[in-house]
Parts: structure tokens; sequence; C-alpha cells
């Protein structure tokens, strides 16, 4: 994710762990051969292994559906060449299975994510994260563990949603700080047009699928936001906080490069 993605990083990382003894000299002249191949074939999955050359991440894992064992197997197997990894909609079958497997794993359990990194990025610039109510956390959740894994700062404010707009008032000034907001809400899913008539920043909203029947898991608010009177709104996915973090993360990181300041 980030803006100007690092062509050797993953080279880099590689004899880092070298130099760390992790990896023995053998094993990594096998990996850098004339010909190393492009994707890590498992059978029954192929890692693109070169999907933070092109994007400026690795593959994420997407584990729903996918059986803990198969989720496993193919985070060992991005291990084998990048220094982090992201997990999204993991289940305790998930976290158990990929924490034998690699133990420094990390267990976001609200968020339903796993993560691993070996080295802890940097942060950079900020991102707002808005969510509605308490019940729309885990799906905030998952944008705010994407967008710290991807190295950027973070900023949480949770239960604002519009049936107490007093509380969206008091912490506004600290949300126009940031270079994007993500706004995650249900039920009606209103607070993101409120959010984004109130600043100047990229807002982006995210449905839930949170709300009593009328709501039909979130179509509603989805049809809510998509139908937003407010400028500066985009709109991802049904409970897609990876998305929208992902999103949020280019936003900020390119904003965060154009801002640094640059030696005379």
């Amino acid at each position: 994710m980030n803006a100007s993605p690092d062509p050797n990083r993953e080279l880099r990382a590689l004899l880092e762990r070298v130099r760390a003894g992790d990896v023995a000299v053998d094993e990594a002249l096998a990996r850098l051969g004339a010909n190393p191949p492009a994707d890590g074939a498992l059978g029954f999955a192929t890692v693109d292994h070169q999907r933070a050359e092109r994007c400026g991440f690795p593959e994420v894992v997407f584990c729903q559906g996918k059986t803990p064992a198969d989720s496993a197997a193919i985070a060992r197997e991005i291990l084998t060449r990048s220094d982090r990894l992201l997990m999204t909609r993991a289940d305790k079958h998930h976290r158990q299975a990929v924490q034998a497997a690699v133990p420094t794993a990390r267990w976001h359990e609200r968020a339903r994510c796993l993560t691993v990194a070996r080295d802890e990025p940097e942060a950079v610039g900020e991102v707002a994260v808005v969510s509605a109510g308490t019940a729309d956390l885990p799906v905030a959740g998952e944008a705010t563990v994407t967008l710290r894994i991807a190295g950027n700062r973070v900023s949480e404010y949770t239960d604002v949603g519009v049936a107490g707009l007093h509380r969206l008032l008091d912490r506004i000034d600290a949300i126009r700080r940031a270079n994007a907001v993500v706004v995650v809400a249900g039920m009606e899913g209103a607070l993101p047009s409120v959010v984004a008539g109130l600043i100047d920043k990229p807002v982006i909203a995210v449905p839930t699928s949170i709300g009593y029947g009328a709501a039909f898991a979130g179509l509603a608010a989805l049809l809510t936001m998509l139908n937003s009177c407010a400028a500066g709104i985009g709109v991802v996915n049904i409970d897609n906080g990876f998305g929208a973090g992902y999103l949020a993360s280019q936003i900020n990181r390119q904003s965060a490069s154009q801002n640094r300041p640059t030696s005379p």
C-alpha cells in the first residue's frame, strides 16, 4: 500500500534474515536462483509473491471459506518471501491453525484478523476510523488493523452515530486533522453523509450488516451511502472494513509522501 513501493524490499528482508541467522545461506541462494518462480503453488492455492512489488503490500488472505489447514499453509508460504502478513475474516479455528504454524501471528479477536509484522512499519500521516455504534466495531476494527499493518497512523472514534450528534461534534476538530476518514455505520447508514458535510477530506463509507429486518443485512445502509447528498464520499461493499482500510491507506500514504519536507 506504500505510495512508492521499494522494489528491493523482499530482497532486503531476505538478506536481513540471513544476517540474523533465521535463513541459511544455501536456502537464500536457492531463493535467489536465476529463474525464481513468481508464484508459490500449493496445489489448492497459488500465492502471488509479486503482489508487494506491484501494489506495495503482500497478498492478503481472506480466510472465510478456507479450511484452517489451508489458511496456515498459505500463511507459511507468504512469509517465505514477505515480512508482513494480513489475514481477514478468520475464526478461532483459523487462529489455532495459523498460530501453530506461525507462532508470531497476532490474533485480533474483535476484528477477526491475524497479522505478522517482522519489522513494525513506520506509521505515517493519519487516518481517522469513525464508527457509529459498538455493534459496528468488528468492521471498524478490520479497517484499523489493515491500516496499522500497512504503516499508517490511526485515530479511532467510536459510538458517535447520528442518534447523538453531539458526540460526533465533540470530536470533529480532531477528525479534520486526518488525511482520510473511514466511516462505518449500519442501521440507516447516515453517518458518512454527516461527516462528509463537516470536513474537507475524502470519506470512505462502509455499510455494515447491523440492523433490524428492514435494514436487509446492510442493504439499506449501502443504498443510503450510495445516494448521499454530501460530496467526497466513496462507498465500499457491506462489512468490507479491509477494502476501506486499504483505500484509505493509499490516500494517506500519497498525502504523507507529498507533504514530506524535502532536504535543502
